[in-house]
């Protein structure tokens, strides 16, 4: 939340969908047609993102939506669906306590995709959102994007057999965004404000896709 009490919000257009991105709380971010109906798509959508906030333990989002900053120029990969632009604040500096935030509510996001991934049928409704995975592609597809974003945070390979890889790659993920002095974002990464909101939307909105297409 900003200092006038209201929810900060990056646009990133493309030139047939828009992307509403809420800075603050990583997971909350939806598309639509223009910009309104972004922004309608997220406020819609905050009470299911408010049980991701209260399974983090956090006080729940308060606040008007307001657009903050927009990426200036259509860009191919919001039509395909996916994030792409950083906004110009991601680049600052993560203090300790927000890097905190972040991790939490990674933290449940990963909690409630796994949750729902492991009671859904294996087989879910087919239609155009998702490219017609079914349950079991969609976990590895998440969990194998997540050891590239790993990559783009700058977190070094892990050379051991951890017992748990997918839950020992998001430990050191949360571990990172809650000591962010203790890591560089390398060349062409990802700073991790910018990490955690990528990470969040690609979790959650796959989520979201297995609770809508659940039989």
């Amino acid at each position: 939340m900003t200092a006038d009490g209201t929810i900060a919000v990056f646009i990133e257009p493309g030139r047939k969908w828009v992307f509403a991105s809420a800075l603050d709380w990583p997971g909350w971010v939806r598309r639509g047609r223009t910009e309104d109906a972004a922004l309608r798509a997220l406020d819609d959508y905050l009470p299911r993102y408010a049980a991701i906030v209260a399974r983090a333990g956090l006080e729940p989002v308060t606040g008007v939506l307001a657009v903050t900053e927009r990426h200036p120029v259509p860009g191919a990969n919001a039509d395909f669906g996916s994030l792409h632009e950083i906004a110009p604040s991601e680049r600052r500096q993560l203090p300790a306590d927000s890097g905190g935030r972040f991790a939490a509510l990674l933290e449940a996001a990963w909690a409630a995709f796994d949750e729902v991934a492991g009671t859904a049928p294996e087989h879910l409704r087919k239609g155009p959102r998702g490219g017609g995975r079914d349950t079991g592609q969609i976990v590895t597809h998440v969990r194998e994007a997540e050891v590239m974003y790993a990559r783009k945070m700058g977190l070094p390979r892990d050379t051991s057999v951890p017992a748990d890889p997918v839950g020992a790659l998001r430990a050191r993920i949360a571990a990172a965004l809650r000591d962010p002095a203790s890591l560089a974002t390398p060349r062409n990464g990802w700073p991790q404000r910018y990490a955690a909101r990528r990470i969040g939307w690609h979790v959650v909105d796959h989520l979201w896709e297995i609770e809508d297409k659940s039989e």
